[in-house]
Formats: structure tokens, sequence, C-alpha cells
């Protein structure tokens, strides 16, 4: 069995240094240090409520928490906001547009902070819809279309507004597959583990274990805005650690075909 390395040797794309946030009287954040790597996928895994989300709008920009995030080691404040937006690339879970564009125009809103004429923020959208599979969407109206396509729909966008990002390069994905049949579950992903490959450092939300062991690099399994578990997806994912965050007995088992760890739940 030869399981995936968490290389703690590559460069650091975005490092949390004492983050704090409470809201309501609830700690969702509670003192957490933790850096993220160029080329690598990192999950981040656990309940409802972990603070899996919220980690990610403090990592961004979106929201403010004690504390401090760097990107490429410089603070956020010290980046323009063109020039961030060309190297963090961020999939929210759900993106609110009521406008009657096109998916095409959708994708197209990508391409603002690069600067590029016309005929070339078009065929970099047409690159990008094929990429994602929904080039034949390209003159639906938006708002007709369905959850998983609207999604899908961003994600190209998104893959656009990261094209010039070069070696500094960030994509966020807030629970990417939630909306997504089986198919486009994994090529979303795959799509995330090729800009890995580039040296892209990828960070996504999701729920589904064994999805996070057959992509991800590194599993960051949160509770109660705390780090319960940190590295490999066989470090990570051991039936005890599963059991004494979700509540829930699960056997651990190779994979038959790759060297991931599948999660079974046990019968209740």
């Amino acid at each position: 069995m030869t399981e995936k390395v968490a290389n703690s040797e590559t460069t650091v794309a975005i490092e949390g240094r004492g983050l704090k946030l409470t809201l309501g009287g609830k700690k969702l954040l509670d003192d957490l240090n933790l850096k993220i790597h160029k080329g690598q996928m990192t999950a981040l895994l656990g309940p409802n409520g972990a603070g899996k989300s919220t980690l990610l709008k403090v990592l961004c920009g979106e929201i403010e928490a004690d504390g401090q995030v760097e990107l490429f080691g410089k603070t956020c404040e010290k980046w323009s906001p063109k020039t961030l937006a060309k190297h963090l690339g961020v999939l929210p879970q759900h993106s609110n547009l009521s406008f009657a564009f096109t998916a095409a125009e959708v994708v197209e809103l990508g391409s603002l902070p690069l600067e590029l004429p016309k005929v070339k923020v078009r065929a970099l959208s047409k690159q990008m819809m094929n990429r994602v599979g929904v080039e034949h969407l390209a003159s639906r109206l938006y708002p007709t279309l369905s959850g998983g396509e609207k999604q899908r729909v961003h994600y190209a966008r998104v893959l656009s507004q990261l094209s010039q990002a070069g070696d500094n390069c960030v994509l966020i994905l807030d629970e990417p597959t939630s909306a997504l049949d089986l198919s486009h579950q994994h090529r979303t992903l795959q799509i995330a583990q090729e800009l890995t490959k580039a040296g892209a450092a990828v960070i996504v939300v999701i729920h589904d274990l064994n999805l996070a062991a057959q992509y991800a690099d590194r599993l960051i399994i949160l509770k109660d805005g705390k780090i319960q578990a940190d590295g490999t997806p066989w470090q990570s994912l051991q039936s005890a650690t599963i059991q004494r965050i979700y509540d829930w007995p699960v056997y651990i088992t190779p994979h038959p075909n790759g060297d991931y760890p599948v999660v079974i739940p046990a019968a209740s």
C-alpha cells in the first residue's frame, strides 16, 4: 500500500495564525493555526457546525477574525483587490445571481480582473466551459439552469479568473459536489487535482469522506472550531477518530483499486 504523502516541505500558500472567532456565544474558530501548501489539495472535513465554511471565509478575507492570515507571505490588506482576484478564486456553496445572463456571460465575468480584449475573453470562457463540461449550456439563461448546472457554470467562471495566476494560485471550493451527480462530482475534483499538479493550492470543504480520501492529499478534520486530525487520508481517517468526531462507528478498509482508505459506516 502506497499512501498519499502530506509534504510539509512545499511552499506555503496560505497561513492562518491564532484564528479566533465567536458569534452568538459559540466559538466558531478556537485559536486555530494551519498552513496550506502549494501543489496539494487539502480537504476540510467535520460535522455540521464544525467551522469549515467559517474557516474558508476567514482565509479568503470574506469575514474577519482575530489572528492573522497571510497569502504567499503577505497579509490580504497588502494585496490590491485586482491582483488578489487573479491569484485567489473562491467557488461558494451558493451563488446568488438573478440577472438574465446567459451561462456564457456568467463565465465571462471571471475574466473581469484580467483586462483581456473581448475576443480573448470569449475564447477563454469557451475553453473553461469545455473543461468543466458545460459548453452545451452556453446560450441558456442562467436562472433557468438546475442547481448543479449553476454550480458547474460558476466553476468555469472561477477557472477563467485564475487563468493568469501562474505559480501563485489558490482555489477555494465550498462543498463543490453538493448538487452534483456522480460523474460530475468526480470531474469537479479531478479538475481541482489537475490544478494541484500544476502547482496550485486547493482547499475544498466536503462532507463525503470517501471522495476526500480519493482526491485530497491532506485531510483536516474540524470539530468545535478546533483541528481534530491533520494528515494524509490514511492518517486522518482512523476508525476511532471518525467515531469520536462524528459519533458513529465505522470500518476503514483499503480501496480495491486505489491507494486510499474507504470509510464504511457500521449498521445501526
